[in-house]
């Protein structure tokens, strides 16, 4: 098979990096959500299980299909939505189940008419890389800022990162991940976790839908995974030079969302964060090859779907330190990458620089997030600065 010959380690490890980052930054989120709705600890490990396959699948297997780096990850904002709404509005599993279904409906609408990858085609490059580089920049500044808590463990690992970098440079995150674990073992600050190796089961929830949670639930959850996680998870792709066909993906994620509701598959969408980890220089030389990264987390998220409650405690053993170090260093080349093509053009500059800034700040207006807004700000600014302006 063309993946076995086309994978090699640091691939590998993108791939895993890209789990760890992906899911131990929010998995805390999704358990709230979960909790927020009165959930029993049977229909938590059967989120688990649905998110773990949903995902696993939407990125496992369009990845092997178009050989290109696809990746889906949960909506994270999404599920402060879902948390939110719950306590506000009193509603039940049930009820949110419905909710769910709904906004599924309205994501797979979107790729089936095509509508929204027309608008991101109406984008220019500068503001879809700014949009990127700011999103992928909070990631970089809290690597550093584990610092203040973790001093010696993110100096050894930028140490080691810089060093690989030159000599070893195909390897570096690879080797930077394994000296951070070893030392974190040997200075016994991984968190205990009570491990237990158990398949996970689903559990059906019979959906029930209501207007309260139409209005209150369903829209802010669609409109929040568009803006906040597909519109970075677009820019993420384009940023890294593939060609994708956007919409076949967001009904991809719409459909999946769909069968998945029930079991506690509340929104999957296109990743932005661990897409740039697969899709960057440091997953493989060949960009060609790039998509077994991908696969890779793929295969992995898998795995936490069938034995989520093992899997979730091994990830989440790991200090809150080293995940973030290990994010802003993986990160690195892309933030720099999408920067760089951002301020290229001095005509979409100062457009780019306020786009990146606005997502970058990570304000939430009317319950949507700073990279839909910094779209809108970018795209202000380049519209009052280039509108009809007459050629010099």
């Amino acid at each position: 098979m063309r993946f076995f010959k086309d994978i090699n380690l640091s691939a590998f490890t993108a791939g895993f990096v890209a789990v760890l980052v992906g899911f131990t930054s929010s998995v805390a989120i999704v358990f709230q959500a979960a909790q927020a709705l009165h959930a029993t600890p049977e229909q938590i490990t059967s989120w688990m299980w649905a998110l773990g396959l949903g995902m696993g699948l939407c990125t496992l297997l369009p990845s092997l299909w178009l050989r290109q780096p696809v990746m889906v990850a949960w909506s994270t904002p999404g599920a402060a939505v879902v948390a939110t709404a719950a306590v506000a509005g009193g509603f039940g599993m049930a009820e949110a189940v419905g909710a769910f279904i709904a906004s599924a409906v309205l994501i797979t609408l979107c790729g089936v008419t095509g509508w929204f990858e027309r608008i991101m085609d109406r984008i220019p490059v500068a503001i879809a890389s700014a949009l990127l580089a700011g999103v992928l920049a909070r990631f970089g500044l809290n690597g550093f800022a584990a610092a203040q808590t973790a001093l010696p463990l993110v100096l050894l690992m930028l140490v080691v990162y810089l060093l690989a970098r030159r000599w070893l440079p195909r390897f570096a995150v690879v080797l930077t991940l394994l000296v951070a674990i070893v030392y974190v073992a040997a200075n016994a600050q991984l968190i205990s976790a009570n491990i237990v190796f158990s398949f996970a089961k689903p559990v059906w929830v019979t959906p029930q839908f209501s207007l309260a949670a139409m209005v209150s639930m369903a829209l802010p959850l669609f409109v929040v995974t568009m803006a906040s996680q597909n519109l970075p998870g677009v820019a993420a792709i384009r940023a890294a030079g593939y060609s994708m066909p956007i919409s076949k993906l967001i009904s991809i994620t719409g459909l999946a969302t769909l069968v998945l509701a029930p079991f506690g598959g509340y929104a999957l969408c296109l990743s932005s964060i661990t897409a740039a980890i697969c899709m960057g220089p440091e997953a493989h030389e060949d960009k060609a090859k790039r998509y077994t990264a991908a696969a890779s987390c793929g295969l992995i998220y898998v795995l936490i779907g069938i034995f989520g409650a093992a899997i979730t405690g091994l990830l989440t053993a790991f200090p809150r330190e080293l995940i973030a170090a290990i994010a802003g260093l993986a990160l690195l080349g892309t933030i720099g990458g999408a920067l760089e093509t951002a301020l290229r053009d001095i005509r979409h500059r100062e457009a780019a620089t306020i786009t990146f800034l606005v997502t970058l700040s990570g304000v939430v207006i009317a319950g949507v997030g700073s990279a839909f807004w910094g779209v809108v700000a970018g795209t202000l600014a380049l519209l009052v600065q280039q509108y009809r302006r007459p050629s010099v």
